[in-house]
């Protein structure tokens, strides 16, 4: 068994949730060694999150931001508002859909659904670039 860290720095993204399994593949080529493992990938903020969920129709990442600003919006009387209208909110939602995520590996490949992909949902109307620590523990090939 075999251990593996890295840290990315994603872009300054808009508010909503973008794709970034594309960013991860390209951070970890040790990925390809791996016989069976896991990947766990963490974020390192408390106003954004990551989920996995569809990552052909992009109307369903749209949908989930909107259902995610029905549960948590930003009229609610917050006492924490030193940081703008939509920090609180932001912490709310990143509570609701977490901070990490473990993907399990086969033969070298992550073993997302066919329709399955790693987001990072951005809560943030003004954020910062978001970094995220990727942990890969498998079995070499």
């Amino acid at each position: 068994m075999s251990w593996f860290q890295s840290e990315i720095v994603l872009p300054a993204l808009s508010r909503g949730c973008h794709p970034i399994t594309g960013y991860i593949l390209k951070a970890l080529p040790e990925l390809a060694d791996v016989k069976v493992g896991l990947l766990h990938v963490f974020l390192q903020h408390t106003s954004a999150s990551l989920t996995i969920n569809e990552n052909a129709d992009p109307d369903v990442l749209v949908d989930l931001d909107r259902v995610m600003d029905t549960l948590a919006p930003e009229d609610l009387p917050y006492l924490h508002t030193c940081e703008g209208p939509d920090d609180m909110p932001g912490h709310a939602k990143s509570s609701l859909l977490g901070a990490s995520l473990t993907v399990p590996i086969r033969d070298g490949r992550l073993q997302l659904g066919t329709w399955q992909g790693i987001c990072l949902c951005e809560h943030r109307r003004r954020a910062s670039r978001r970094r995220l620590v990727l942990t890969l523990h498998g079995e070499k090939r």
